[in-house]
């Protein structure tokens, strides 16, 4: 059966015949968002056709594999912690499968830029000099309406080389760069919802659209033939993928898209975010039900640190994380799953990328630009040198800085995927080592207040990706943020100075924290304040912040 696969995945596809939408399929997904320009051209009644199609065959599967995410923390919080699976062994262990691998453009991913879809951050990414820009519709991007739909008429003109800006300050951007990175699109998460648009299915219920089948479904019926006539594809990146169950459904979706497009089988291409605990005890499913279409895998190392938080943050003391600034992709459980991902990618002949480094520069301030590109340097240093075929940069001016690190390991090649890594060995126990020997500091409980306050404002007024004390945090960095000050609280932790962390002490905190803030007329910090009381000192814990924040606050009326 295996080799069978392998020769499907690797073999020259032919095209597919288009399938045909139901006629009435456009009539089923209700626009409640305001209309603003151009927006009729990315919801259009074909396009909608499309989306609707989506979700008629796919919607239900999405709320079993929820189902399934929710049933597997309340089994690790009650002490059954994850391993590799007894019913996949014969996957992992027959040596014979191999993935489809890099499509056009994608052959060499040294270094990736990631940022949000506004048109000005989509220019720069184009002018930045990286092999690929990763457009972040998820973690990167405040899912406004404004910024999805957006967002979508942003990278509609960029493929189409028509994408211009000026700002209002009367400033203008344009594409200038001779070759422009390759571009991956990354849809939102199974778990988010857009509530903007409601569909309705065959026998007649109504709830909100999925955020996944939206931006993947938009993106992919507007681009997915302009790209390949001009010789790239549709790619993807994955998000939040927790099982290979999970990774199955998007590759049911795939094949689907082509049929339904009339593309070749494997077309499309996909690189997989390994940001959750579970998945990281999946790698080999993920990269198997997935052959047809992935190209590699992801280290997202900060929505992983949050990951281990969130499904033992009721497990005792010992799952208890120090300041956010002491868990380094160097302390151990960090170690084995990156050290894991390379060889288990290398093995199938998937790319293996990196993380992103959080610290970025500061043009205005030469000290501060010199520590950044000491510590990514380091850092790109140890992914090149462990064998990782690219990584991520957050700001343009960090791409020479890591490219230099993969040049000096890669040379001419485009990767190092016949690297196999043979001299790794990673348990179970390996993966949940998350004992690192350091302390919670006043400093640490005061900083992750800062953020997840500063970041959460910036996020409700439309900005994901959010420059913070000379770091680049997303919503990952501020999950991270406002989870530990959760099991700071309810693991009864003290810190180093021997303060109790209690809900009480950190709301004088927060107060503290926001009379300390610049203000401006219409900011979002007594909103922002109110949301961080609700997801860091509540009595229950929200799965994800932005859920609770986006239903809350940026929902039109």
């Amino acid at each position: 059966m295996f080799n069978e696969a392998t020769q499907t995945a690797t073999q020259t596809a032919t095209p597919s015949r288009p399938a045909t939408l139901a006629p009435s399929s456009a009539s089923r997904i209700e626009i409640l968002g305001r209309p603003f320009t151009r927006s009729e051209e990315i919801l259009s009644p074909e396009a909608l056709a499309f989306v609707t199609a989506l979700h008629d065959r796919f919607a239900t599967s999405r709320h079993e594999r929820l189902a399934d995410r929710q049933r597997r923390r309340y089994e690790i919080g009650n002490g059954r912690d994850p391993k590799f699976r007894e019913d996949t062994r014969a996957i992992r262990e027959d040596t014979t499968w191999r993935v489809a691998g890099a499509g056009p453009g994608l052959e060499d991913r040294r270094v990736e830029i990631t940022g949000p879809t506004d048109p000005k951050m989509t220019i720069n990414a184009l002018n930045s000099g990286a092999r690929v820009w990763l457009a972040d519709q998820e973690d990167a991007t405040s899912p406004t309406w404004q910024n999805v739909i957006g967002g979508q008429l942003s990278l509609f003109d960029a493929i189409r080389d028509q994408l211009e800006f000026t700002s209002p300050e009367g400033k203008q951007y344009r594409v200038t760069a001779e070759r422009t990175p390759t571009i991956v699109m990354r849809p939102r998460g199974w778990h988010l919802v857009e509530k903007h648009l409601r569909y309705v299915d065959p026998q007649g219920q109504a709830g909100a659209a999925s955020g996944s089948l939206v931006d993947f479904g938009l993106y992919a019926f507007h681009n997915a033939q302009e790209l390949v006539a001009r010789g790239r594809g549709p790619y993807f990146y994955i998000a939040k993928i927790e099982s290979s169950e999970e990774a199955k459904l998007w590759d049911d979706i795939f094949t689907f898209t082509e049929q339904t497009l009339g593309l070749a089988h494997g077309t499309i291409r996909a690189t997989v975010l390994i940001e959750t605990l579970p998945a990281a005890f999946e790698m080999d499913e993920i990269l198997y039900v997935m052959r047809h279409h992935i190209a590699g895998l992801n280290a997202g190392r900060w929505d992983y640190i949050f990951s281990i938080i969130k499904n033992y943050r009721g497990r005792g003391a010992r799952f208890v994380l120090p300041d956010r600034s002491e868990v380094t992709m160097t302390v151990p459980f960090m170690r084995a799953y990156t050290e894991l991902l390379v060889q288990t990618c290398h093995k199938r002949g998937a790319y293996a990328i990196g993380g992103m480094s959080a610290f970025i520069p500061n043009r205005r301030d030469p000290e501060v630009t010199a520590r950044a590109a000491e510590k990514v340097t380091a850092d790109k240093r140890r992914e090149a040198t462990d064998g990782f075929d690219g990584t991520w940069v957050a700001h343009p001016d960090l791409i020479p800085v890591a490219q230099a690190e993969f040049d000096a390991v890669l040379g001419d090649r485009p990767n190092q995927v016949d690297r196999l890594r043979d001299d790794v060995t990673v348990t179970a126990r390996d993966l949940l080592d998350v004992h690192i020997g350091r302390d919670i500091t006043e400093a640490g409980v005061r900083e992750n207040v800062s953020i997840g306050l500063r970041y959460i404002e910036a996020w409700l007024r439309g900005n994901g990706a959010v420059a913070i004390d000379n770091l680049m945090e997303d919503a990952a960095t501020a999950e991270i943020s406002r989870s530990q000050i959760w099991q700071w609280i309810n693991q009864d932790q003290r810190t180093a100075e021997g303060t109790l962390i209690t809900a009480e002490w950190v709301s004088g905190l927060v107060t503290e924290a926001v009379a300390s803030f610049d203000r401006h007329d219409g900011d979002r910090f007594a909103d922002a304040v109110d949301l961080f009381a609700d997801v860091a000192l509540g009595d229950q814990f929200p799965t994800f912040l932005t859920v609770p924040a986006y239903s809350r606050y940026l929902v039109d009326a």
